[in-house]
């Protein structure tokens, strides 16, 4: 049988107090939704409807990447009117699965146990057992057979002393669900139409409920409110340091960490307090990540040290290179093999040749830096004349003086060695020094001084 997914995103969600959908509140940098979602297609599912209402433009164009059908449910007459908008256009013959796009730690490997216990017309329920579930529905077994779920309002006593609860997760033959669905009403105090409902019918007609308990309650926790949502980004984080403790990678403290994306890192690498990590980031081995770091989308190879601080956003940096501290890589840097930035040097768009360094406060923007190049404190790469951006060649061996204006295009040649002060506006020759003490010189056979034993 093939997999239906069908995720509830319908709700205003008022205890948020926000204009936009509540399933759009983002947890480790992703709607919460977008994380029910990736779970279904993690889990092989071969069609997913979306219901939605409150914000439903709102909600389609921020997931418009999603491969879904949009289901509107227009006015809000409870959970069970809410999967009928979808389950209508599900096969009767597939799998049904029921979620909630508020509740985003799910697993797939707790779906996927439920999924697997669905035969015939029975009906494959998620359980949970909570240390307090008052004002939750509980699960009432018949010799370990689930016979109904009671509502804490409408429990005895001693029903109310059952720590089993409903979570709202099910799933079921679409067929099954349809004919269900279809004799709900909403004869209670709501005035609603209730899933769990389901559950009664399908005892009255004799299938069996399978009941399979979470074993984690965070992964069917619910966000009603934005207390709930830090609760839970922080039990996100923390699993995602769990992974990365248990791989052999050093935390200075597990608490101090936040992930929001996907995080690789190679084997003896440490990573400092108060780091971010956003899309997908690569860090290879015996690498370290100062405190303050905030890393994007990027890649880092082995042996490289990341000093306090520093910003790097889609950059590619090769082995034993330092960066920092408060040093900034934007899209598009690439540092080869023990190259060099130290503080406040901010790059951009620009290959920096190995053994290269720019130690300080430094900006080069549109650059090709060979190899072996020292730049100079206070240099920077005039790459943008107000309407086009240029670009700067600095060649191999080269070294500019502290505080030059490189401005492009401009090629500064092989060896060649740019005075302090300078701004170069044409070309500098090999293994020359260039001036521009007004006007710009050249001087020929000059020697760069060398370090004294």
């Amino acid at each position: 049988m093939s997999l239906s997914v069908i995720i509830l995103a319908a709700g205003a969600g008022t205890r948020m107090r926000s204009s936009k959908p509540k399933v759009l509140h983002r947890l480790a940098g992703m709607p919460m939704v977008e994380h029910v979602y990736n779970t279904s297609r993690a889990l092989g599912a071969d069609q997913v409807q979306l219901v939605y209402g409150h914000g439903g433009e709102l909600l389609k164009q921020q997931c418009r990447h999603f491969d879904v059908e949009w289901a509107i449910q227009e006015e809000q007459l409870g959970t069970a009117h809410a999967v009928e908008q979808a389950s209508v256009n599900i096969d009767d013959d597939d799998i049904a699965l029921i979620l909630y796009g508020d509740v985003p730690l799910i697993k797939a490997q707790t779906l996927d146990t439920l999924v697997k216990k669905v035969t015939g017309d029975n009906v494959s329920l998620l359980t949970v057992v909570l240390d307090d579930p008052a004002g939750y529905g509980r699960i009432v077994r018949d010799n370990n057979k689930v016979t109904a779920i009671v509502e804490h309002k409408d429990a005895s006593d001693e029903i109310r002393k059952i720590r089993e609860v409903n979570t709202g997760i099910m799933a079921l033959r679409a067929g099954y669900l349809n004919a269900c669905l279809k004799k709900i009403d909403n004869n209670n105090s709501q005035g609603e139409f209730y899933l769990t409902d389901v559950i009664a019918l399908a005892v009255k007609d004799g299938n069996e409920v399978v009941a399979t308990q979470v074993e984690h309650s965070y992964e069917v926790e619910g966000v009603n409110d934005r207390k709930q949502l830090a609760r839970l980004e922080r039990i996100f984080q923390a699993d995602v340091a769990d992974r990365l403790l248990t791989q052999g990678i050093g935390l200075a403290d597990p608490l101090r960490l936040d992930v929001r994306g996907e995080l690789k890192v190679g084997s003896d690498s440490f990573i400092d307090i108060n780091c971010l990590f956003e899309g997908e980031v690569t860090i290879g081995s015996n690498v370290s990540v100062g405190p303050g770091c905030i890393i994007k989308d990027s890649s880092i190879a082995d042996d490289c040290i990341i000093k306090p601080y520093s910003v790097i956003e889609n950059a590619i940096i090769d082995n034993k290179t330092e960066v920092g501290p408060f040093a900034r890589l934007r899209p598009g840097t690439h540092l080869q093999t023990n190259s060099r930035v130290g503080n406040f040097v901010e790059i951009k768009h620009t290959e920096l040749g190995e053994n290269s360094k720019a130690s300080h406060l430094s900006y080069l923007g549109d650059s090709e830096i060979g190899k072996n190049v020292n730049i100079g404190a206070g240099t920077i790469t005039c790459n943008y004349d107000g309407a086009n951006k240029f670009k700067t060649i600095i060649k191999d061996g080269a070294f500019i003086g502290s505080d030059s204006q490189l401005v492009a295009p401009v090629t500064i040649g092989e060896n060649a060695t740019i005075g302090a002060g300078s701004t170069i506006t044409s070309d500098a020759e090999d293994n020359c020094l260039t001036l521009s003490r007004n006007p710009q010189r050249q001087v020929r056979g000059w020697r760069r001084p060398t370090k004294r034993k």
